[in-house]
């Protein structure tokens, strides 16, 4: 059986793809994404997790992309498969704005995704530019916390 988090992530990345193929606006993207019937059964838990990455990842995409271009050596994010350039912007939300979880779980997870939704050679992509940037980048605080730590 699939983990809640590891599936969550999965469902993110289809829908961050969803929205790079066919732009439109979150809210609308995921109410059709969850609305259709291979989703009815999906927890809350997932569907709160899933919903978090992508709307942390798009309202950070700049800067996202951003560092990724900076640690992808000979690449730039828009030339990358649009598969492996979601799960590269998934994986770098996940390192520089959710703290609690430890960046070699959102590698490895990461890394796996690469594997199964992309090819086996972009496991060992995904996996040299996160490295990077778990090694470099300090974690941010979201705009919205930082109110709350003042």
């Amino acid at each position: 059986m699939i983990r809640k988090r590891t599936q969550a992530r999965e469902y993110a990345v289809q829908i961050l793809y969803r929205l790079e193929i066919n732009p439109g606006v979150i809210a609308d993207s995921l109410d059709e994404f969850w609305s259709s019937p291979e989703q009815k059964d999906v927890s809350r838990e997932v569907r709160d997790f899933a919903e978090a990455i992508v709307t942390g990842t798009r309202n950070h995409v700049a800067e996202i992309d951003q560092v990724v271009d900076q640690y992808a050596d000979n690449w730039s994010i828009d030339r990358m498969a649009v598969i492996d350039r979601n799960i590269l912007r998934c994986a770098t939300y996940e390192i520089l704005f959710l703290v609690d979880i430890p960046p070699k779980v959102t590698i490895n997870e990461a890394v796996n995704l690469a594997k199964k939704f992309s090819q086996e050679e972009s496991g060992k992509f995904v996996n040299g530019i996160l490295d990077k940037i778990a090694h470099t980048e300090k974690p941010r605080v979201a705009k919205a916390d930082e109110s709350r730590n003042a």
